[in-house]
Order: structure tokens, then C-alpha cells, then sequence
């Protein structure tokens, strides 16, 4: 069936080109930098651990240097082995090499751990007066931002130990849990995750249902794993919370992406607050449907008047491309490449992990791009989603390996940014008033499952936190408790949750991957409607600075990053603001 479709789509053929990183996985340059980093590695450790604090500056700068060259040359194996496994799940070798990868990442993180602990270790006068040096301006952001973890880190014997068991810790549960999504097959077509979750926005109500309970049934028969890689990784993120002394589970996250906890609590209580625009969309989509009640299952089916038909690979470019070209020429130079250099991993296949990401790699190499791409109107979505992405890591990746890492919550602005600029661009097109209620609705859904939907995942992930510290492990039937807990506000009385659903929880990775993940989506929606707000009001203007920030990456805080936009985080007018566009979507299709 996968071929079939690919063939269909035109996607057979639009597979990555891993040779930017390295020619393949038993090439002698692959070796060579797995010894170079063990012997970079034991080099520094062996010339500075005991010295950080007697380095001037221009030592300092130095030793910041060889060490991001040193993690940026781990990072290109890192990716190589990950993104060459990720297709291929089932694929012993390739698991084998990512394993080879892990290990040596984590005797690296072993011997250059001395380094974020010496220097958080330096009294802050000190600090301060070594970063007011000229000689540390390139690292100076970088530098501030490790000293933030300074009251949370452990001893150097502590430190050195969880370095050595991190591939048979987290790395390890996450790689089993992408090997069994990998291989699981659902309903009697055997058919992968992608195809079952695509049938959930099929016109058919039966074809949809179909899907639901194929989907149902096999995280069911997969339930006991499920529930126990949970369990163990909700422990393990337990015991590090308390031995780094963390006020709450969310603390290492938000302090990770340069927030404090208000602005997140702002956050999700302007959110929640306002769930009565959800409610009142789904009062309206049932009529529109012509059905009695709406279950689980018809939350994305599509209103009647919408165009119907696929949009094939090429048609998808098109779209996309021209989008980002009307906002920005260079942004649509830049996503043209992945489309002609083989940056882009697109066909549906066994064995391959659902989903989608951008890869940012390393600098000196171009972000890879993972799509499943069945053709509906929400794949075209995620491909803008994922090449704003990469656009994003590509302008930020001259900032150098340790500063092109951006937050979470602003990493998400340029994929929703993207989105908003393919729908725009789409919905100009439509002259059908039916069509284009039918596609604002999609939109509309789209912007629910970014804020409405990850808050009540994030609603989820703290009570599951919060419950594994207070009382113990979680069974099955109490995770399934706590997801429909969490998950009805969104929809009150106004669809049905089956009691099928309370195991969908079991399918989502970043529980797993990234603890605290999900708020960066709405954080980075209502980011952007504020943004395209200002880029409305502006023009032409607007443009240069917000190229501006994607090539910041995360030279700087999230609060200096969005100063030129005169946003504040923590107020909660902001929030309300991005809820009031959202509320004024709403009005099209209420009309």
C-alpha cells in the first residue's frame, strides 16, 4: 500500500542525500572522527579539568572553541547514525551504529563535563568580569546561559556517572520506543502509523472510524510496553529532578528555554481560559457535518465544499515555494534547495518512523527535513511547518554550532510562521464562499491542535509528573484516566470522547524524547499571530527583522530576541492578544 501511494504522490524518489555529513556508514572519514573525538576528548580533559578557573579570557575563549569544535564534530556523527536509522528501524546495522554513536557520545560528555561545572563553579564576580571581556563576546550569551543551571548541578563524580549510563538511560527507552513504532502494523492491510492517522481526516465517517480503532487496537496490544517505557522515563526524569533540586517537573525545561515559570503559567492559564472558543467551533462543525453527535474521530473531517482530490509532491512544492517567495525571495531560495538537493526524506515506508522534523545537524552541513507525505491539505501544512524549520536552522547556523541552537519556544516560531504563510496564500485563492469556509475550518483545526490540544498534553504530562512523585507508578487505566481528564475541557459537551481514546496518549513521542516540549507550540501559534499581526500593520518592513531574528538563533534570550517587537512575555494581554485572532478565525466560519 505505502508504494502505491508514493508512486501516486510522486514521493518514491524524494529521499535525503546523507553525503553532506558522510558518504556512507562505513567510510573511512566515519571512523576517523569517532578516534578524533575519543582523542580531542581526552586531550582537553587531560590539559584544563582542575584549570577553568585560572583561564583569562583569551584561555577561556580558546578552550569554549576546541570544545564547540569538538561537540560539533560528535553532533555530524550524531546525525549521520540518526537520521541513516530513522528510515529504517528495522535495520540492525544502522540501530547498531546509533548505539556506537551514543556510547562515544556519552564518554565525550564524561571527560568534558569538568568544564560547564568548573565554570559555574567561578564566584560571580569574577564571571561577570571575564564576560565583560571583548575577547568573549562570541560566547558571552552562551557562557551566561550554562551558569543558569550553576545552583543544579551535582558533583564531578555524580556528573561523570550519568555521562556514562546516558545510552542505557533515556537514549536507550526513546530508541526502543522508535523501533517498535517502526515496525508496528496496523488493521489487517498492515498498515504503518502514518497511513492509519491520515485516515482520521478522510470525508468517510466509516473510513475514519475504521482508522480510529485500527489505531486503538494496536497501541492496545502494544499497551504493556507502552505504559512501562512511560513509568520508567517519568522515574528517571523524577530522580535527576531531585537530585539537581528542582522546584517542579517543568523547572529544567523552562529554565532550558530562557523562561521563567510565569511566563509558562501565564501561558497555559490564558490558554485554558479561553477553551470556549474550541467549544463553540465544534458546536458549528457538527452542523455543518449533518450529524447527531461528533466523536474523537471526526475532529478533523473535512466540511462539506471543501476541494477535494490529493495534492501531489510536485503541486505541494509549488504551493509552499511560491508562498515563501511572495513573503521573502531569499527565504524561497533557501527552501527551493531542499527540494533540489536532496534534503528532504518524504515517501510513507515500512519501517520508517512517523511523523515529521528538521534536523538541524551542524553548521557546516544543511538541516535534513523527515516527512510521511500522503497528499491531504495537512501534509502540504507540515512541509511548510518542517521547511520553516530549516530556513530557520540555515540563516541561524553562521552564529557557530553552540549559538545556533535556538529555545524551544522561539524554534517553533519559524515552522508556525510558515504555515501561517502557506495558508494565507492558499485561502487568497479560493473565490467558493463554501471552499473557503471548508478551508479556514481546516486551518482553524489545524491552530487548535498548536494551542488548545498541547496544552492539554502539557495538562497531561504534569499530572502524569506529578502523580509518579506523589504516589508511584501509573498503570495503564491510570494514564488513560488522567489523558481524558485533561483532554475533555478542551471539548466539554461538545464531542464525544470514546472511551478508545483515553490510550492515544501511548502514541506521542515528545513525553518521551523531550519532557515539557508541548507548550512550545502554543507558545510559538500565539507568537506568531502576533507577529503576521505586526507584519500586516508594517509590510515590506516587517520582513528584514524578522530574518533578522531567525538568524539570532540563540545568540541571545527569547526576551532580547522579540525586544525589537515590543513583546512582553509575561503579560498575559499578550496571550489573550494571539486568543482574540484565533476568536476572529472563528467569526468566518460562524458567519
Amino acid at each position: 500500500m505505502t508504494t502505491d501511494i508514493n508512486d501516486q504522490l510522486g514521493t518514491a524518489e524524494v529521499l535525503w542525500d546523507l553525503r553532506a555529513l558522510y558518504p556512507s556508514a562505513d567510510d573511512p572519514a566515519l571512523r576517523r572522527d569517532r578516534d578524533r573525538c575519543r582523542q580531542q576528548a581526552e586531550q582537553l580533559a587531560a590539559g584544563f579539568a582542575g584549570r577553568v578557573a585560572e583561564l583569562d579570557a583569551a584561555g577561556l575563549h580558546r578552550l569554549v572553541g576546541d570544545l564547540e569544535q569538538l561537540d560539533c564534530l560528535l553532533a555530524r556523527l550524531e546525525a549521520f547514525a540518526f537520521l541513516r536509522f530513522i528510515t529504517r528501524t528495522g535495520d540492525a546495522v544502522a540501530s547498531a551504529l546509533l548505539q556506537q554513536v551514543e556510547e562515544l557520545a556519552a564518554r565525550v560528555g564524561r571527560l568534558t563535563v569538568f568544564f560547564p561545572l568548573e565554570w559555574n563553579r567561578i564566584d560571580a564576580v569574577r564571571a561577570d568580569a571575564l564576560l565583560g571581556r571583548p575577547e568573549l563576546e562570541r560566547y558571552r550569551h552562551y557562557l551566561r546561559a550554562l551558569r543558569r543551571f550553576a545552583p543544579h548541578q551535582l558533583g564531578t563524580a555524580e556528573e561523570e556517572l550519568l555521562q556514562e549510563l546516558k545510552p542505557v538511560g533515556r537514549s536507550a527507552w526513546n530508541l526502543l520506543f522508535e523501533k517498535l513504532f517502526g515496525q508496528l502494523r496496523f488493521g489487517a492491510g498492515g498498515r504503518t502509523e502514518e497511513e492509519v492517522l491520515s485516515d482520521l481526516h478522510h470525508p468517510d465517517r466509516a473510513v475514519r472510524r475504521t482508522g480510529a480503532d485500527e489505531l486503538t487496537a494496536g497501541l492496545r496490544r502494544n499497551l504493556h510496553l507502552l505504559t512501562h517505557i512511560n513509568n520508567t522515563l517519568a522515574a528517571e526524569k523524577m530522580i535527576d529532578d531531585r537530585l539537581r533540586r528542582y522546584p517542579s517537573w517543568i523547572s529544567a525545561r523552562n529554565l532550558a528555554n530562557e523562561l521563567e515559570d510565569r511566563t509558562v503559567d501565564t501561558l497555559v492559564t490564558a490558554v485554558t481560559a479561553r477553551s470556549d472558543i474550541a467549544h463553540r467551533y465544534y458546536v458549528r462543525k457538527r452542523e455543518l457535518l449533518g450529524v447527531d453527535e461528533l466523536f474523537d474521530y471526526d475532529r478533523y473531517a473535512p466540511v462539506p465544499g471543501g476541494e477535494a482530490g490529493q495534492v501531489g509532491w510536485d503541486r505541494c512544492r509549488e504551493i509552499v515555494l511560491a508562498a515563501f517567495a511572495d513573503f521573502s525571495p531569499e527565504m524561497g531560495t533557501i527552501a527551493e534547495r531542499f527540494f533540489t538537493e536532496g534534503w528532504i526524506h518524504a515517501p510513507v515506508l515500512a519501517g520508517k518512523r512517523g511523523g515529521a522534523f528538521a534536523h538541524p545537524c551542524v553548521p557546516e552541513a544543511h538541516p535534513y527535513i523527515l516527512v510521511n507525505y500522503t497528499g491531504n491539505l495537512r501534509d502540504v501544512a507540515t512541509v511548510a511547518h518542517e521547511l520553516g524549520h530549516g530556513v530557520h536552522q540555515h540563516l541561524a547556523a553562521a552564529q557557530g554550532f553552540y549559538n545556533s541552537d535556538t529555545p524551544l519556544v522561539l524554534a517553533e516560531t519559524a515552522s508556525v510562521f510558515a504555515e501561517l504563510l502557506v495558508f494565507k496564500a492558499q485561502v487568497g485563492l479560493i473565490a467558493s464562499p463554501e471552499a473557503r469556509r471548508a478551508f479556514v475550518c481546516q486551518k482553524l483545526e489545524s491552530i487548535f491542535a498548536t494551542v488548545f490540544r498541547q496544552v492539554a498534553m502539557h495538562r497531561f504530562e504534569a499530572a502524569v509528573h506529578e502523580h509518579r512523585r506523589e504516589q508511584g507508578e501509573l498503570s495503564a487505566e491510570q494514564f488513560g484516566e488522567l489523558w481524558l481528564a485533561t483532554q475533555r475541557p478542551m471539548f466539554a459537551d461538545t464531542l464525544t470522547l470514546r472511551d478508545d481514546y483515553r490510550l492515544w496518549w501511548a502514541y506521542i513521542p515528545h513525553f518521551l524524547a523531550t519532557p515539557g516540549y508541548v507548550y512550545a507550540y502554543a507558545f510559538g501559534e500565539l507568537l506568531v499571530l502576533a507577529l503576521y499581526a505586526r507584519f500586516l500593520a508594517e509590510g515590506p518592513g516587517f520582513v528584514d527583522r524578522y530574518l533578522d531574528l531567525l538568524r539570532a538563533g540563540g545568540s541571545r534570550s527569547p526576551q532580547e530576541l522579540l525586544a525589537p517587537f515590543a513583546i512582553d512575555l509575561p503579560d498575559p494581554a499578550f496571550w489573550h492578544g494571539g486568543l482574540d485572532i484565533i476568536e476572529s478565525m472563528l467569526g468566518e466560519v460562524l458567519a
